[in-house]
């Protein structure tokens, strides 16, 4: 890896919307020398996790890919390790991922259960970390409790972390389909599957780049 990678790129939750994932990578062209953050949430609620999956999977040959662990990756990972936590899963948005598929469990290949099961907890650079939901601002980033990272909206602002590092989070929707920036911390899920925009945001720059679910784009600079 690139230890000043030219670009750090945050995406937000893609939540099965494989078209406006596709625009935006097509859009932003990641290479060898970008790092490409993915924030979670890439199944349930949209038509194609699938295919999401398929993309994520591709593109880990192209650029570094760091893909963060979402709440829904979770709630799936359990969902098929054990029968108990199955209609959980699929009441909360997993019946769309299961029909991506065919309709039948048994068709999610290995290899993309193995993808999910390796994604991250949390990511952090120099000046930015990167979290799927939320974060304790007194605790290390390597201990935080799994409903903060993983389950709390951004009800309240938290302050910002004992780190001094901007957080970069997704989870909670900002029905505007606009960032979310409080200056210590910047929200990227602009709710793609409910209408609004899925989000790539240069950490660098503050470039952004947004899809809609059929993967019709607009560009603020």
């Amino acid at each position: 890896m690139n230890l000043q990678p030219e670009r750090i790129l945050a995406i937000g939750d893609v939540h099965g919307c494989a078209q406006a994932l596709t625009a935006l990578l097509d859009a932003i062209q990641p290479g060898a020398d970008d790092v490409v953050v993915t924030i979670g949430d890439y199944v349930d609620r949209g038509p194609d996790s699938k295919g999401v999956i398929e993309q994520l999977i591709e593109l880990q040959d192209r650029t570094h890919l760091v893909p963060l662990m979402g709440n829904h990756e979770l709630m799936m990972l359990r969902g098929l390790e054990a029968s108990s936590e199955l209609g959980y899963w699929l009441q909360f948005g997993g019946r769309e991922t299961v029909d991506s598929y065919g309709g039948k469990i048994a068709n999610i290949p290995e290899e993309h259960v193995e993808f999910l099961d390796r994604c991250y907890d949390y990511y952090e650079t120099a000046d930015h970390f990167f979290v799927h939901a939320n974060y304790q601002f007194d605790a290390p980033l390597n201990d935080q409790r799994e409903l903060v990272r993983f389950w709390t909206h951004l009800e309240e602002i938290p302050p910002p972390h004992d780190s001094g590092k901007i957080a970069v989070v997704g989870h909670t929707p900002q029905a505007t389909g606009e960032v979310l920036d409080c200056g210590h911390v910047i929200c990227v899920d602009t709710c793609c599957f409910g209408g609004g925009w899925l989000t790539a945001l240069d950490v660098k720059s503050g470039k952004t780049w947004q899809a809609d679910l059929a993967g019709k784009m607009r560009v603020a600079d």
